[in-house]
């Protein structure tokens, strides 16, 4: 998520209304057909937990990475295509919800009509911004591409305040750039020159596709040249990822007065009255130097290269929606050469996917009613208490921190708001219109809807009770504005939790995705807001010290994992995931003995496993996956989370309580010395 507020990875389970009682037909969780038993757990203990899995699921063409997540994604998206084929095949009245999904539906899902329009949904677009000629008609322009949801230049979102959490504020944010990640525009290794080169034929190939070349009467070669440019201006001007994670210097609210001043170019007065905020006095501009480069753009560069700019957001905005020639050409950039995919998904996944993007809550409804029983909310309740518990004893047993600040942290731990399966009150669809004429039209419509909907809450109340993801999402996240972790009903199922199974195996999944959202309160960014969501500093000095010394062992330790030859991963990028992951594991582990100790536990061996070794086999299991080299390279420049193969062997050397289970010694790959293991939660 752009704004740096969504910190998720994890995924949580299914439970029913009450849990069974332990009994000898439980099962132990674990899974000897997903585990390679040759391997030695000492020295390799994420091919000991999941080899196994891993070689019943190769990589298929369709995947860059397929792990636990993707088969559970799988299995989700067969789910929502019976609900919304089912739709379509209803009488349903014109105009109502079930209408307009089985609408969009059809549309997407017709490659005849969609070849014969070809690229006239978009023909309109362009031919008003080959029109241009004026730096003011540039300025309205820019409005309308936003308002369409088309983003050009810079992000406008909505997000807290964070002085002041209870209310929510405009946002200007950085963006404006085809490959998003600024390395692929300003780093000079064969790789990321390969990656550039690629995106440039494909903006080439789409400029004459798409007709806008014939239409302003240049090489699309030098278009492209022109639009690359631009982007790459905008790249040097932007923060890399992991200054995007300090909100200190993402937080610069001032008022509109000021940003007119220094951006008179851009005319941010006229912007916001246009776009739909006339009485706006103040915003956050998250990171004033880019915006002032877009000043800067906007008064010294060319008119024709600014509307080459704008039209090349619109196509490639519009790609995917349109004939298969653009949908082939973008597909070639952002799933070949980018992650490394080699067949791009189904058409109906990719329709599948597009619906839960403009009528998510619609869908999830539907989902929910089919597939999650209200009960399982009583018994998640129940577990995520039963870690709260937990992680509030490691708070009281730190050594570390001072009593001031244990205090104040369980109250914020207390304080953490939970939303489980689906949100209390619906989404309203029924001022979005949805209408037979093209695929592309349907997607620009959504986005003007969504744009209302997000300024709609500028200068209100926050709405605490807002889902950031649809029921039908496979994820979760923590929210440190609202302070609240969610966990969405589509990943609230196996195989993250297994009914039959003894709850060491439990613990060892759900548990500790539980205290991993927890511990996203706590972590290095999730730590600087104060239990009602304001950026606040609520820490001893001392403690806060001794917390940037324990979590920068963390940070360093996995900046020196080598992910691919000559590629190590960012340790301060996927510090606050790591972080929690820590955390997660050290809390419900606790959460695991206290279990024990009430009899809820089989503490004998299953299939010859202890209590402890299936609890950490269970964790492993969750991050079993199958990766392209590309896609790791990709991910480790832009994904806040270590990869799956280091969730398991880079995280467990910093548990003691994992080398004993397994009688990890000094010499064996797994085994960390406590002195330079990384405690923190």
């Amino acid at each position: 998520m752009k704004k740096c507020v969504i910190l998720a990875g994890c995924a949580l389970a299914l439970f029913t209304a009450s849990k069974p009682a332990p009994s000898t037909e439980q099962t132990s969780g674990i899974d000897r057909a997903n585990m390679d038993m040759t391997a030695n757990p000492a020295n390799d203990f994420y091919r000991y937990a999941c080899g196994g899995w891993m070689q019943k699921h190769p990589l298929t063409a369709e995947y860059a990475r397929y792990g636990s997540f993707d088969q559970l994604n799988e299995e989700n998206q067969t789910k929502l295509k019976n609900l919304i084929t089912g739709v379509s095949k209803q009488q349903n009245a014109p105009g109502s919800i079930p209408d307009k999904i089985a609408t969009l539906y059809q549309l997407g899902m017709d490659s005849v009509k969609l070849q014969q329009q070809g690229g006239a949904p978009i023909k309109p677009l362009l031919t008003a911004i080959a029109k241009l000629s004026t730096r003011k008609e540039l300025q309205k322009e820019l409005i309308t591409l936003h308002k369409n949801g088309i983003f050009p230049f810079f992000d406008l979102t909505t997000e807290a305040d964070y002085t002041n959490s209870k209310m929510t504020i405009a946002w200007l944010y950085q963006g404006g750039t085809g490959m998003g990640e600024r390395s692929y525009y300003l780093d000079n290794d064969e790789r990321t020159k390969e990656i550039r080169a690629k995106y440039q034929e494909m903006m080439t190939k789409l400029f004459n596709l798409s007709g806008y070349a014939k239409l302003v009467k240049m090489p699309a070669s030098k278009l492209t040249a022109e639009v690359m440019g631009l982007e790459t201006e905008l790249a040097k001007a932007s923060f890399d990822r992991v200054t995007l994670r300090d909100p200190h210097k993402n937080f610069n609210k001032m008022d509109l007065s000021k940003l007119v001043a220094i951006t008179p170019d851009v005319d941010f007065a006229t912007y916001f009255k246009s776009v739909g905020l006339p009485d706006l006095k103040s915003l956050n501009v998250a990171q004033p130097q880019f915006i002032k480069e877009v000043q800067n753009i906007f008064k010294t560069t060319k008119p024709e290269i600014v509307k080459a700019y704008f039209a090349w957001y619109v196509i490639n905005t519009a790609a995917p929606y349109l004939s298969s020639d653009f949908v082939t050409a973008n597909f070639a950039f952002y799933g070949k050469a980018m992650s490394g995919r080699e067949v791009m998904r189904p058409r109906w996944k990719r329709v599948v996917t597009t619906i839960n993007g403009t009528l998510g809550e619609a869908v999830g409804q539907m989902y929910v009613e089919k597939y999650f029983p209200p009960a399982a909310k009583k018994r998640m309740l129940e577990l995520v208490h039963n870690l709260q518990d937990a992680f509030a004893q490691r708070i009281q047993a730190s050594e570390w921190m001072a009593q001031e600040t244990k205090n104040t942290a369980i109250s914020k731990l207390k304080a953490i708001h939970i939303k489980i399966g689906y949100p209390d009150k619906w989404r309203d669809y029924s001022k979005l219109q949805i209408a037979s004429d093209s695929y592309f039209a349907n997607i620009l419509r959504s986005n003007q809807f969504d744009v209302a909907y997000m300024l709609n809450k500028v200068d209100k109340p926050t709405d605490v009770n807002e889902w950031l993801m649809t029921p039908q999402t496979v994820n979760a996240y923590y929210q440190p504005t609202t302070n609240e972790i969610c966990f969405p009903a589509a990943i609230l199922q196996p195989p993250f939790f297994n009914q039959q199974a003894d709850d060491a195996a439990n613990y060892g999944a759900i548990g500790v995705v539980i205290g991993h959202e927890m511990t996203h309160g706590f972590d290095d960014e999730g730590r600087q807001y104060d239990l009602t969501g304001n950026l606040k500093d609520w820490w001893q000095p001392e403690d806060s010290k001794k917390f940037d010394e324990r979590a920068k062992v963390l940070s360093d330790y996995f900046s020196n994992i080598e992910v691919v030859p000559g590629t190590k991963a960012n340790g301060q990028l996927t510090l606050g995931e790591n972080l929690a992951d820590n955390g997660g594991l050290h809390i419900s582990y606790i959460a695991m003995q206290n279990a024990m100790k009430k009899g809820d536990i089989n503490s004998d061996k299953m299939d010859n496993f202890t209590p402890a070794q299936r609890f950490f086999i269970a964790y492993a299991t969750v991050w079993a996956s199958n990766i392209r080299d590309q896609e790791k390279v990709r991910l480790t420049k832009t994904d806040p989370h270590s990869l799956a193969q280091w969730r398991v062997n880079g995280t467990l050397p910093h548990i003691d309580m994992f080398l004993d289970a397994f009688n990890v010694k000094d010499g064996d790959k797994m085994y960390l010395p406590k002195e330079k293991q990384a405690l923190i939660w």
